[in-house]
């Protein structure tokens, strides 16, 4: 997924690169985040931003593409779902999402959240309310899944048949 960094997002950081990778960590953990996370978020708010649809949401299909062994050639794997939106904020502020799956719901709270973690002033909420619940559950998703897997291990040895 590409990630484009807005006009309007203001922020202390000072290295490109820094800037990229906080913005592309926001977009995959709000491209991560279940329609219910979101929906507690956009309720929550006190005051609720101006909002415009600049695009979508639309639903589409995307080639996912995949590597043997993870650094062989190229092959496409097969097409998967995707829902994309793009929104404006009263304050001009542009926010863009991409959800796997066919949920407008979801990409369009998400472009929201987007929009709103560019602007400095709620940046904090965004990522307090939003990120870091959707971090935190997917930390315990894979922490399951670690124990589940090792709950199944199985450690081999040889035995040393004799002194032949």
């Amino acid at each position: 997924m590409v990630v484009y960094i807005n006009r309007h997002l203001r922020t202390n950081m000072m290295d490109p690169t820094e800037i990229h990778e906080a913005r592309r960590r926001a977009a995959g953990l709000l491209a991560r985040a279940t329609v219910d996370e979101l929906l507690a978020f956009w309720n929550a708010l006190k005051t609720k931003p101006q909002v415009e649809k600049v695009r979508g949401p639309e639903t589409g299909l995307v080639m996912v593409r995949g590597k043997i062994g993870g650094g062989g050639s190229p092959f496409n794997l097969g097409e998967a779902t995707v829902t994309r939106a793009t929104v404006k904020l009263g304050s001009g502020t542009i926010g863009h999402a991409h959800a796997l799956g066919t949920s407008r719901k979801q990409a369009w709270y998400a472009a929201i959240a987007d929009a709103l973690w560019q602007e400095e002033a709620t940046r904090p909420l965004i990522e307090s309310r939003v990120l870091s619940v959707v971090a935190q559950r997917l930390a315990e998703k894979k922490s399951q899944r670690i124990r589940e897997t090792a709950a199944t291990r199985v450690d081999f040895f040889t035995m040393v048949r004799g002194d032949d």
